[in-house]
């Protein structure tokens, strides 16, 4: 048995979550489900980035405090993790007293250990405003690619940067250009881990190609020591006499979340943390699971957090995803461009929305939502192939075999093809090639359906009753078994079907039905979405942008 760890991207609550997040977000359900059947010690972890600049900023904007957005958006996006089906083991928050102890004691480690240093820096401050001013606060020009930029990091071509590297500077705040002022800061040694780091770049396996291109940029460039303080007033204070009113960096203090989840779930439920983290614990698999844009994070800052920390374990799988667009436009929440996962699940199945994102996201290229292609995947591919077997099989021995599965055997070749399923569809879940492993399940289907039209139980049933049950037992198998295959990707729909047919918990192997089973309560799994919603959606998305 392997101990994976799983640990999904925070989001920062500053507002809500729209399509383009939950799609880099969504991998980390499917790897933990289909690890828990596979049979292994799973530890799926995540939380809300309540100290981020962003929350102080909306804070700011609203006129409220940033505990008060946090709180707000903390709750929206658990409530629509729990609707889609998330199956954390923790979703907790950052600005919890347990995460500020377990941030202060690493750095506290990096510290004793000789990776933070002292140093007076020139700091972006605005006199209009009277403050230092924190990266996010300050806008500009990248100096890379010309582009309109954070002080942390330009969007558009993924840099790390500080404020300083900016042209044309504005604070965020009030606008005016800031001035630099001489600030004490505490530095991580972010230069001494290169080589390290290097080295485990050449023997990285299980990393996205994106992940591989953008850190081998970075190494090439050569790494820089990074502030690991700032001048804030919201966020984890610094355990250093003299630094009262200072806070710890957030890309420090975000990224050790998931450390601190890890501990703080062992302290709630009293699971072993350590068998996830500590070397020589037994085996473990770790994977992390973001967007483009958190790769430097997770591949250079985190890992070198964990290297200064002593004997913790490092990344192994990095599962980045790339961007998705919108219509054919990049998401933009300042102009109201984007799909809010709250609207969207107001009127669409979860399963509708994880079989789109899972099935067309954009695991290595970005992708484009549209109301089409999203309308047509339900009505094709679920309903139209998916539910279409299910229904179809199940009514039809409701009525002619007395609601219960019929006598039969399965053909050889069923039998086959279906364990030869869960080795494929699992070896490539585990590899995060997501949508091969679906449309490799599909395929399935697709055969499946083709059974059945070709065996025609509905002449079957007239002519030559055993052939008929034969032929009902065999799409009963493939649909239970299915139900274990899919259960990592539509997971509600899946649990449906194990109340039809009252099948055990999901377990990636052979699921058997005997004959002579009662079937429960059978209805359709997926209604049609009418076509004409196309043009509705398109108009309202038109009419709520700016």
């Amino acid at each position: 048995m392997t101990n994976i760890f799983i640990g999904g991207a925070w989001p920062y609550a500053n507002g809500s979550l729209h399509l383009g997040r939950l799609a880099s977000l969504l991998p980390g359900d499917v790897l933990a489900r289909y690890f828990r059947a596979k049979g292994d010690r799973v530890l799926y972890v995540s939380g809300s980035d309540c100290h981020g600049t962003p929350v102080a900023v909306q804070a700011i904007q609203e006129g409220v405090t940033p505990g008060d957005i946090a709180d707000r958006y903390h709750a929206e996006f658990a409530e629509c993790f729990e609707q889609l089906g998330f199956s954390y083991d923790l979703y907790t928050r950052t600005d919890q007293a347990f995460h500020h102890g377990v941030v202060q004691e690493l750095f506290l480690k990096l510290l004793d250990n000789g990776h933070l240093y002292r140093k007076t820096v020139l700091q972006t401050y605005c006199e209009t405003d009277r403050r230092f001013l924190p990266d996010r606060y300050v806008e500009g020009d990248c100096p890379v690619c010309g582009s309109r930029a954070r002080g942390d990091q330009c969007d558009a071509c993924s840099t790390i940067l500080d404020p300083s590297d900016l042209t044309n500077r504005i604070c965020n705040i009030c606008g005016n250009p800031p001035v630099e002022r001489p600030t004490e800061h505490f530095y991580v040694s972010l230069s001494h881990f290169q080589a390290e780091l290097a080295d485990d770049l050449s023997n990285a396996q299980g990393w996205r190609d994106n992940a591989v291109h953008m850190t081998r940029r970075y190494l090439e460039e050569g790494l820089q020591d990074r502030a690991a303080t700032r001048d804030l007033t919201w966020g984890v204070d610094v355990p250093v006499p003299g630094f009262e009113d200072k806070k710890i960096y957030v890309w420090i203090e975000a990224v050790s979340g998931y450390l601190s989840a890890s501990k703080q779930w062992a302290a709630e439920t009293g699971g072993d943390w350590e068998s996830f983290w500590r070397k020589g614990q037994g085996e473990v698999t770790a994977y992390y699971v973001h967007g483009k844009d958190n790769i430097p994070f997770h591949t250079l800052i985190w890992p070198a957090l964990l290297k200064g920390a002593g004997d913790l374990h490092q990344p192994d799988r990095i599962i980045s995803c790339e961007y998705m667009t919108l219509e054919g436009k990049k998401f933009s929440t300042s102009r109201n461009w984007a799909i809010w996962v709250p609207d969207l699940l107001s009127r669409y199945q979860p399963d509708s929305v994880r079989y789109f994102l899972l099935a067309n996201g954009p695991e290595k290229r970005d992708a484009d939502f549209s109301w089409r292609e999203f309308i047509h995947s339900h009505n094709g591919e679920l309903l139209g192939a998916f539910g279409n077997l299910v229904n179809r099989t199940l009514v039809f021995a409701n009525k002619s075999f007395g609601g219960k599965v019929p006598e039969g055997s399965i053909f050889d070749e069923w039998q086959g093809r279906v364990d030869a399923l869960y080795r494929q569809a699992g070896a490539l879940i585990e590899e995060g090639r997501l949508k091969e492993a679906l449309e490799l399940i599909f395929s399935v289907v697709r055969l499946a359906n083709k059974y059945f039209d070709e065996r025609k139980p509905w002449i079957q049933v007239k002519e030559d009753r055993s052939a008929c049950g034969t032929t009902l037992y065999t799409c009963i198998l493939i649909i239970a078994n299915l139900a274990n295959l899919l259960q990592p990707f539509i997971p509600f729909s899946c649990d449906r079907i194990r109340d039809f047919l009252s099948l055990e918990p999901p377990a990636w192997k052979w699921c058997h039905v005997p004959a002579g089973r009662p079937i429960h309560g059978v209805e359709l799994l997926f209604e049609r979405i009418d076509p004409s919603r196309i043009e509705e959606e398109s108009r309202r998305l038109g009419e709520l942008s700016l």
